[in-house]
């Protein structure tokens, strides 16, 4: 395989490459992580975890600390931040608010659609791999008329193990009956990254998300692409 360069891929300036580059022929099927690369859930995830600190704890805890934690499962992430007897209490609250903000606060990548519709079109078969519960998941897709675009939804309810482990996305691609090295995941977390890795798909580091370029890399990330709109020509 060769390397790919923002000038060779054309269209994807926003593109930059750290690992040996994409070989288009090798890859049939898309997974997608969901919050910060599908969908732009930032403000509806720290409204919902300021409303579950100042609901159970009776104040804010700083938001550096969630932030670093998106990607894994909410539980999981509760577990890091809470004494382990106020976790469930803050899932709760957490998911209170989530169900009840959803529409006011989550946003969407501008780009996305057609981004999705130019991957079709591609050949590209398409499927979700979230941490969050699958109908939240689809609740979020519905949204913005997103659902569609993907033959499946893999959600944190579906398998036993999560992010970084593997399990999710080799579940993902045993739904769509296909190897999980023809597989190509797409996220902005370095969990993503850890996973892709460990199932041995292509990972692609999505900066549009979360987290910067240097984590993704040091995660594993083989490209990295700033703009969603960037990724059908990157892929190409």
């Amino acid at each position: 395989m060769t390397d790919i360069t923002p000038a060779e891929t054309g269209e994807a300036s926003a593109a930059s490459v750290a690992k040996p580059g994409f070989d288009r022929s090798a890859y049939t099927v898309l997974l997608f992580d969901l919050d910060g690369t599908v969908l732009d859930t930032r403000d509806l995830i720290l409204a919902s975890y300021h409303y579950a600190c100042e609901k159970v704890l009776g104040y804010r805890l700083p938001d550096e600390p969630l932030l670093d934690l998106i990607g894994v499962p909410l539980t999981e992430q509760m577990r890091l931040l809470v004494e382990a007897d106020k976790v469930d209490e803050m899932v709760i609250a957490y998911r209170e608010h989530n169900a009840l903000g959803h529409d006011t606060y989550i946003n969407y990548f501008a780009g996305t659609h057609e981004a999705l519709q130019e991957l079709g079109a591609a050949g590209w078969r398409k499927a979700i791999v979230t941490s969050k519960r699958t109908d939240s998941a689809k609740q979020g897709l519905d949204s913005f008329n997103l659902t569609g675009y993907f033959e499946t939804i893999v959600g944190y309810d579906m398998t036993e193990r999560h992010k970084p482990d593997a399990e999710p996305l080799l579940f993902a691609a045993r739904l769509m009956r296909v190897d999980p090295t023809r597989c190509v995941y797409v996220g902005d977390s370095p969990y993503d990254m850890q996973a892709a890795t460990a199932a041995g798909c292509f990972a692609v580091g999505a900066t549009w998300g979360f987290f910067d370029a240097e984590r993704l890399l040091n995660a594993g990330a083989q490209i990295l692409v700033n703009n969603i709109a960037d990724l059908p020509g990157v892929l190409a």
